[in-house]
């Protein structure tokens, strides 16, 4: 007896060390399966990017969630990139879970495998794309500039030797440097002589900021959508001529992740796809802003 148990102590002794030096489950081949394995995917977005993402004070943490406890849930998140994140996640078979780690960082690259893939309507460039692989476009938004109702800018000439904030790493920081790297079909004005360029975290942050009466900067670049989700939202701003460049956006996937990402790239792109096709794209689009801003503007 007092052998069987020495042996039956040792079995137990050694299944512990195989586990904790991660043995047990053999390993995921790729990311895909990683994530199916586990059953939840992480995705990267900004909580302060209203309407496309931002913070629902009201929501509970559902407590059956399988998200990190560092993860925030669905419940605890929303708008359009939000709501486009949870289908994806649906049509993997996993739920979805929210990082919100700065923009910068997400645009840069090498993730260290802190979450799967961005949804938070990045726009793809040749630059983004040395470090990043992205799926088909999910939306398409004009980019704009915006500005307090009494400033007295009518134009862009108005701006010309003016300050003007955008957030950091952005393609609006881009085009007012002069250094935006898209297709010349896709860009609409140069930006004004001059400008000097001020950058917070988040869009959202320059709106916010000019309406509560900082002297800084007089205007701000960003997404149509958030300029019309501020005047919603009672701030006294205005737009400032017509786009100024389009913004063809999609699911950026870390090329540096340390497991392959091929299969997890396609079954994404896939989704996005199949929700242009089946009109979810096109709901979710006009639920959140409006109107359908799924449709290519270059066809």
């Amino acid at each position: 007896m007092k052998k069987i148990t020495l042996i039956t102590t040792f079995i137990i002794i050694l299944s512990t060390l195989i586990t904790a030096c991660g043995g047990g489950a053999p390993a995921a081949a790729d990311l895909l399966e990683e994530i199916q394995n586990r059953g939840y995917i992480m995705v990267s977005t900004d909580p302060n990017y209203e309407p496309q993402s931002f913070l629902n004070t009201a929501g509970t943490r559902p407590s059956d969630t399988i998200c990190p406890s560092d993860a925030l849930t669905p419940a605890e998140m929303q708008g359009f990139d939000v709501d486009v994140a949870v289908e994806i996640g649906k049509r993997l078979g996993v739920e979805t879970c929210f990082a919100t780690p700065d923009w910068d960082i997400i645009t840069a690259g090498n993730w260290a495998d802190k979450w799967d893939i961005s949804v938070g309507s990045m726009t793809v460039t040749p630059d983004r794309q040395e470090a990043l692989d992205f799926t088909s476009p999910y939306y398409y938004t004009p980019a704009m500039v915006g500005t307090l109702s009494d400033s007295g800018i009518s134009s862009l000439d108005d701006l010309a030797n003016q300050a003007v904030c955008v957030a950091v790493a952005t393609t609006y920081e881009s085009w007012l440097e002069g250094t935006l790297d898209l297709p010349a079909e896709q860009i609409y004005a140069q930006p004004p002589a001059g400008i000097t360029v001020v950058t917070l975290p988040t869009d959202q942050e320059c709106a916010q900021a000019l309406a509560a009466g900082r002297t800084d900067f007089v205007a701000y670049v960003t997404s149509d959508t958030v300029i019309d989700a501020n005047l919603a939202a009672g701030m006294d701003v205005t737009k400032v001529g017509k786009a100024v460049f389009s913004e063809f956006l999609a699911v950026a996937i870390d090329k540096s992740h340390t497991l392959p990402i091929d299969t997890l790239l396609k079954a994404v792109d896939d989704a996005v796809i199949g929700m242009h096709a089946d009109g979810t794209l096109t709901n979710l689009s006009i639920n959140w802003f409006g109107t359908d801003l799924t449709l290519d503007p270059s066809k």
